[in-house]
């Protein structure tokens, strides 16, 4: 599959009263063609801002630092306000996390979904714009589409909403769907469904997706691949399966261990113990040192390089070197 997205050394700060937060330090990552990634690591370890970074949208005291954000050939991070306009929405498109914040309670479904066709489709008159929104409304399986359109958000459930959201960021067909929490505040049944759509649209209409949550359990079957965050740093990236069957960064395995399982009956939950990294400070060695229970003195003060362990299989853990392999038993 060729390259949709490709990041390079990314590295992303923002100015506080309290000093810089070094919320990205230096990832990359590629997004194939039709591929769907999985960005997964608790709140803080940079999956968000990585996304608003690849949109610029970021709040005015963040600042892309460095790096190259290359889609299709053109470097994002270079692009000026103007130019990011005609990319955000066109061609890349974001759900975000609650979509009663995003959706204008004043307007009707149909002013803002129109709103997105009238700025980019501009060849598109009155009535194919009207069957446009009425396709789409009707691909995330929104009953009475019609109806619908006449609606504020107000009137429609949280599931609703966001199937709203879904089909306003898929309306000018963009070649990646960033999706950030996107069943944030659903109950477990209408999180199934959302994933379940957001897969199938993907499939259906050949679109790349980053998906961006918490939650390992949540990716299952959904994702090709797996790119794990912790402190602004990329820990391990892989193929699904490698990361539920052959996980070799501590982290990651601490993130298997901490999902409630169907079978564990009265068994205690295992979270990983501690808290995420200050990032206002300089840190040096690795990012989990503290709450690693496999932490050696190398890992104090020596950053782990990324070690590829198999075909797309890269993890940042010292344990991972050639000499330790057989000795890593997670």
């Amino acid at each position: 599959m060729a390259t949709l997205l490709r990041v390079d050394d990314l590295k992303v700060t923002f100015s506080t009263k309290f000093g810089t937060v070094n919320a990205v330090n230096n990832i990359s990552f590629t997004i194939d063609e039709g591929e769907i990634l999985a960005v997964v690591g608790e709140s803080g370890s940079g999956k968000s801002v990585t996304a608003l970074s690849i949109l610029q949208l970021n709040a005015k005291n963040g600042r892309i630092r460095s790096g190259v954000v290359d889609f299709h050939g053109t470097n994002l991070a270079a692009l000026s306000e103007n130019e990011m306009k005609r990319i955000r929405g066109a061609e890349i498109s974001m759900i975000f996390q609650d979509p009663m914040s995003c959706l204008n309670p004043v307007l009707t479904i149909e002013y803002q979904m129109e709103e997105a066709l009238r700025f980019h489709k501009k060849e598109m008159d009155r009535e194919q714009r009207r069957r446009r929104m009425l396709e789409m409304l009707d691909m995330v399986q929104i009953s009475n589409p019609e109806q619908r359109l006449k609606q504020y958000p107000h009137e429609l459930s949280g599931g609703m909403r966001q199937r709203v959201m879904i089909a306003i960021s898929l309306l000018c067909q963009p070649k990646l769907l960033i999706a950030d929490e996107p069943t944030t505040a659903l109950d477990v049944t209408i999180q199934a469904q959302i994933m379940n759509l957001i897969r199938e649209l993907s499939k259906e209409l050949g679109t790349s997706v980053m998906l961006i949550t918490h939650n390992l359990g949540v990716v299952a079957g959904m994702a090709n691949k797996v790119q794990v965050m912790y402190g602004g740093e990329i820990v391990e990236s892989a193929p699904i399966d490698d990361i539920f069957y052959h996980s070799r960064h501590p982290y990651t395995s601490g993130l298997l261990k901490a999902l409630p399982k169907p079978d564990m009956g009265d068994e205690p939950l295992h979270p990983i113990p501690g808290s995420t990294p200050d990032l206002l400070l300089d840190h040096v060695g690795c990012m989990f040192f503290e709450r690693c229970d496999y932490a050696m003195e190398c890992c104090r003060d020596r950053t782990p390089p990324m070690y590829p362990i198999a075909e797309r299989h890269i993890a940042k853990c010292w344990r991972c070197h050639p000499d330790f392999r057989d000795d890593l038993s997670l």
